[in-house]
């Protein structure tokens, strides 16, 4: 496939609609993609210094052929950068570049990238155009779509920020072959996801396709814009998650408080591996509480485990805080309405829905029932992640196999 015959899918918001552009070699043509949409504008690429090595060259290449030369702001990679100091640190370079309202800011890096440039672009002058050129799987069907932004606070993750849509999103599912495999998993943990969510016949087809989506080409591609597409509709009926967007939180909740129990430390635990569990947990909490079969939970914990992705906390290497400090970090979360607990539970695969009021009692004794110190007289404490597809992820490995 060409970046000719690139998949277009539209995020539908009326006159603030953009496209989302899928498939390999867009990197080298985001100029002439912006020039389409955003003539004439200067621009200030953000990216960390990871991703500044790896793809840096190639879209400066494609900005100069279209005379857009680019301020460039370089960011410690990791979770820790979503802060304010780097927040500070990045509003302070488009400024300083003195690049005007009208002008674009470029976020080119992961999710942490993107949330933070976006966040910068929402706030600088009271908004930028800004547009996303995700590099990370999760990124790619997840955060550069539908105008969240925001940055870490010591009491949570993502608890400030502001929504502010791209002008532009130009997933090159090519830069996915340079990604650590433990990225790319993480990463694919979001695909899976949408399935579970509300479309049953996508997760089908990722169980018995997922080798393919992790080896590249078509089936790559088509699940990625599949995914676009089941966030681009909810999007587009709930910019500002009022209603139904909330969906998209599956395994997030308890995603969030295992990320911030152990302090965004991405040696032990990254985003997608806090939503991999997170999700089992959902499932198997909706099991717990009769709303859907044991087999639904088992099935989805046999599809990440096979894919080599943690489904348990027992899976993160250390120790965790109890139970009663997770539930803590849970009711920190921006999804906790008035003191309410909400979740996003399950009936079955594909069959999530938004539980409001559920009960605190019953979410402590469910972790307290699932916490490593409860499991380990079980099944034996898991010090570190076990062997799966090929062992523990070695951050040295390049590319998805």
């Amino acid at each position: 496939m060409s970046a000719s015959a690139a998949v277009a899918v539209e995020v539908g918001l009326g006159e603030r609609a953009y496209d989302i552009l899928i498939g390999p070699g867009l990197l080298s043509r985001a100029g002439a993609e912006m020039s389409r949409r955003l003539p004439g504008r200067r621009a200030a690429v953000v990216t960390d210094t990871n991703v500044a090595a790896a793809h840096l060259n190639a879209l400066k290449a494609g900005l100069l052929e279209s005379g857009i030369e680019p301020a460039v702001i370089t960011l410690p990679p990791g979770e820790k950068t979503k802060s304010f100091a780097h927040l500070e640190e990045v509003v302070d370079g488009v400024l300083a570049a003195k690049l005007e309202r009208g002008d674009v800011v470029i976020a080119l890096g992961g999710g942490v990238i993107g949330d933070l440039a976006g966040f910068a672009a929402g706030i600088v002058r009271r908004g930028m155009n800004f547009v996303q050129i995700p590099t990370s799987l999760l990124a790619q069907v997840d955060s550069s779509v539908g105008g969240k932004t925001g940055i870490n606070s010591a009491r949570g993750k993502n608890l400030v920020g502001v929504f502010h849509q791209p002008k532009l999103v130009l997933a090159d599912t090519g830069v996915l072959d340079t990604l650590p495999i433990r990225e790319f998993r993480a990463g694919y943990a979001e695909l899976a996801k949408y399935g579970l969510i509300d479309r049953p016949e996508f997760f089908a087809w990722l169980e018995k396709n997922w080798a393919s989506v992790f080896a590249g080409g078509s089936e790559r591609v088509e699940a990625i814009a599949e995914a676009c597409r089941a966030k681009a509709d909810v999007v587009a009926r709930d910019e500002f998650e009022t209603g139904d967007r909330a969906l998209l939180n599956l395994g997030h909740t308890f995603g969030h408080a295992l990320e911030a129990a152990t302090r965004y430390d991405g040696a032990r635990l990254v985003h997608g591996e806090g939503v991999a569990i997170g999700m089992a947990l959902a499932h198997r909490f909706s099991s717990r509480l009769n709303l859907a079969s044991p087999d639904t939970a088992a099935r989805v914990e046999a599809h990440l485990n096979t894919v080599g992705l943690p489904w348990r906390m027992a899976d993160i290497p250390g120790e965790l805080p109890d139970a009663d400090a997770l539930l803590g970090f849970i009711t920190q979360d921006k999804k906790v309405s008035r003191g309410a607990l909400t979740f996003i539970l399950t009936r079955g695969i594909g069959e999530a829905f938004i539980a409001r009021d559920v009960p605190a009692s019953e979410v402590l004794s469910f972790l307290r029932e699932n916490h490593p110190s409860a499991t380990e007289s079980r099944s034996g404490r898991q010090g570190s992640r076990p062997d799966r597809q090929g062992g523990r992820p070695d951050r040295q490995e390049s590319r998805p196999k």
